[in-house]
């Protein structure tokens, strides 16, 4: 089928016409989505019927290997059963609301800081498809930065400086800048992975692959490392830079982890429940049936 693209902001995302991706399994639609994804980076699906295997199922078809050492993987068991698909949510294992001083409610505050998913992981992610079930009567958006856009711009001496540098990612830091506490076991299970500061992507663009889980800079005292990454955020993450997810029931959300950042934005989580499902693909290399 021929699929279009409608633009939701100047630089990158983008709402896909109407599609069932339960049923997409044809290789010229899946190249289509991939060709969408890199050019938009964030493509936006509306009325998605997903069962949970329904969402691992399409993962699979369409990016391979899927992920299942997320952060939370790590700390606690998964609701569903099977660590692929990770429960973006505010409800224990009964469906009722963590209560605001639940461990789980201190760790998940973490994904309203900017970040990518599995960016301290080796491999890291890929593609990260997030799919509404219930959401609350509130605004509860999801943002999103284009980290290509702030690559480009950026100065022809700040991307010299950043070339061959690398970072240390760590969930453990990125949650510790909340207050929240790990054991030594804990943490020893969160060690982290190291990255370049600035990923060349497969069709020729650059972007800078940093998060709040970026600890320091390799090979950088600490102190210098981390300003540098300060920054670094704080110019990708400018308004014009940002696109803001208003979520629809039904709504399925693709994002390419090696150049945007995202965060969810804040709502009265003690009051109403919010539940997503997120898969997310490792960034591997494609397999011939993979390939774009």
């Amino acid at each position: 089928m021929n699929l279009s693209f409608r633009p939701l902001h100047p630089l990158f995302a983008a709402e896909a016409s109407t599609i069932d991706l339960r049923n997409v399994a044809d290789s010229d639609t899946l190249a289509q989505l991939r060709v969408g994804m890199d050019q938009y980076a964030v493509l936006v699906f509306r009325d998605q019927a997903f069962a949970d295997s329904e969402q691992l199922d399409f993962a699979q078809r369409f990016d391979g290997q899927l992920h299942s050492k997320t952060g939370i993987a790590a700390l606690y068991n998964n609701r569903f059963g099977n660590e692929a698909l990770t429960d973006i949510s505010n409800v224990d294992e009964t469906g009722e609301i963590l209560s605001t001083n639940d461990r789980r409610r201190a760790y998940a505050l973490g994904n309203r800081l900017w970040h990518a998913d599995a960016t301290f992981q080796d491999p890291p992610g890929r593609y990260s498809m997030l799919h509404a079930r219930i959401l609350p009567p509130v605004a509860a958006d999801t943002e999103f930065a284009d980290t290509r856009a702030g690559y480009d711009a950026l100065a022809p001496e700040m991307k010299a400086r950043l070339e061959g540098l690398k970072a240390h990612h760590s969930i453990a830091h990125s949650r510790k800048t909340l207050g929240f506490n790990f054991s030594e076991d804990e943490e020893d299970r969160l060690r982290g992975a190291i990255h370049p500061l600035v990923r060349a992507l497969p069709y020729g663009r650059k972007a800078l692959y940093i998060a709040s889980h970026a600890s320091r800079i390799v090979d950088w005292p600490v102190p210098d490392g981390r300003l540098l990454l300060l920054d670094l955020m704080e110019h990708a993450t400018q308004r014009e830079f940002v696109y803001a997810h208003s979520w629809r029931a039904g709504d399925l959300v693709i994002w390419d982890n090696r150049c945007t950042l995202h965060r969810a934005r804040p709502f009265d989580d003690a009051k109403y429940k919010r539940e997503l499902r997120r898969v997310t693909t490792l960034d591997l290399p494609r397999t011939a049936a993979h390939a774009a």
